[in-house]
């Protein structure tokens, strides 16, 4: 068995074993963050049968995945990179998900190309939990209001996602955003990397991002 489907594996049994101890059933699904690796690399977890992965520049998604798309239509790509506006007109080709709305410019140049192509394409608002100047995300106070913007937009918001500050503990940030996605009555949310999706899960995340516990390291 090829070392990433083996990691996936892995993962999933880590997975069923933290829900029997919370005793929930519904695992999250697994994004297998494939970005900068080589198709090559990834074939193995295609033909095993997994269907979510997620990348973050879009002229890499659309060389490595445009091909592999037209043949097998149940991959489905996550964008979990921030994304310029002028990249919009692309990204709603390819990907199915986006992950990283985080601007009223970029949600209405998404609902234009998504009307263009007829396409249906699942939002997550990207939250800056951590209220950091460096990263992008809504912030918190101004969430409700953006929240309301894209709605208004004919949105397709399926919930919050979050990139925790990566020197705190993760656990009081999940925290806020679970209640945050409560709040606004959203079923799923997109939290937890391969350090923490595990605490992730604990603060109901439905997507977890995992790239090298699945791959490996990158070069």
């Amino acid at each position: 068995m090829n070392n990433s489907v083996e990691n996936l594996n892995n993962i999933k049994n880590i997975i069923k074993l933290k829900l029997n101890n919370l005793k929930k059933d519904k695992p999250p699904r697994i994004i297998a963050v494939s970005k900068t690796f080589r198709i090559e690399k990834i074939l193995p977890l295609i033909e095993y049968g997994h269907n979510d992965f997620g990348e973050n520049k879009v002229q890499e998604t659309l060389d490595k995945w445009t091909e592999i798309k037209l043949k097998k239509n149940n991959i489905k790509l996550h964008l979990i990179g921030k994304l310029q506006t002028n990249k919009v007109k692309f990204a709603v080709k390819i990907f199915d998900y986006i992950h990283s709305v985080d601007s009223e410019k970029l949600a209405r140049k998404i609902a234009d190309e998504i009307k263009k192509n007829q396409k249906k394409i699942d939002i997550f608002i990207q939250v800056n939990i951590g209220r950091e100047d460096q990263k992008s995300g809504i912030d918190v106070n101004h969430l409700d209001n953006f929240y309301n913007y894209c709605k208004d937009l004919n949105l397709n918001v399926i919930g919050l996602m979050c990139i925790p500050p990566i020197d705190r503990n993760s656990e009081e940030y999940f925290l806020e955003m679970q209640s945050l996605n409560k709040r606004l009555k959203l079923t799923e949310l997109s939290m937890g990397m391969s350090s923490d999706y595990l605490k992730a899960i604990e603060y109901s995340s439905t997507f977890v991002r995992i790239g090298s516990h699945i791959f490996g390291k990158r070069g």
